[in-house]
């Protein structure tokens, strides 16, 4: 997906390559931190959606940037989502969920459309591009770094006296 597509659209799918599926900081560090950071995370987005601005049940959702050539998956920061917009980020879940009715699949596709006021044949698209960029990326062990983006959410987040948070990817 080239940097000017995704620039065009507000709302974005962002697939986690599979052989990088529960390396995410949430599930390696205390629950009493994760929710540190999540909560300084809605404060900083004043407790709305970063993507749509609507308010409600917040979810904090990890940002990647992945460097396809040296296969490292870095953390760059935090954002507050709406659980719309956080199911558009994970549209394969979402996919599997509704596969199991637990969810309304073209519910999450209209909310993708109207954020970026855009068709379904977009969305589709987009979908379709964010899953070969998945494909290719699930063939290969990442490496994770997370120094970047918890060095100044560690300090608000009250974090100084653990080890690195990094080190709990590991």
């Amino acid at each position: 997906m080239g940097k000017d597509e995704k620039a065009a659209l507000k709302l974005t799918i962002e697939l986690v390559p599979s052989t990088s599926w529960w390396k995410n900081l949430r599930a390696k560090i205390e629950k009493e931190k994760w929710d540190e950071v999540r909560r300084s995370t809605y404060a900083k987005y004043d407790y709305k959606c970063g993507i749509c601005g609507s308010k409600g049940r917040m979810n904090c959702h990890e940002l990647w940037e992945y460097n396809d050539v040296s296969h490292v998956q870095k953390l760059k920061g935090f954002i507050a989502l709406c659980d719309m917009c956080h199911h558009v980020k994970h549209i394969g879940l979402v996919g599997i969920l509704a596969s199991e009715g637990k969810l309304d699949y073209d519910g999450v596709v209209q909310h993708f459309m109207r954020v970026n006021n855009c068709t379904r044949e977009k969305f589709e698209k987009h979908k379709n591009k964010a899953f070969e960029i998945w494909e290719e990326r699930s063939k290969y062990k990442w490496k994770l770094e997370t120094e970047e983006a918890l060095g100044n959410k560690a300090q608000r987040a009250d974090m100084n006296g653990q080890k690195k948070l990094g080190e709990f990817l590991e």
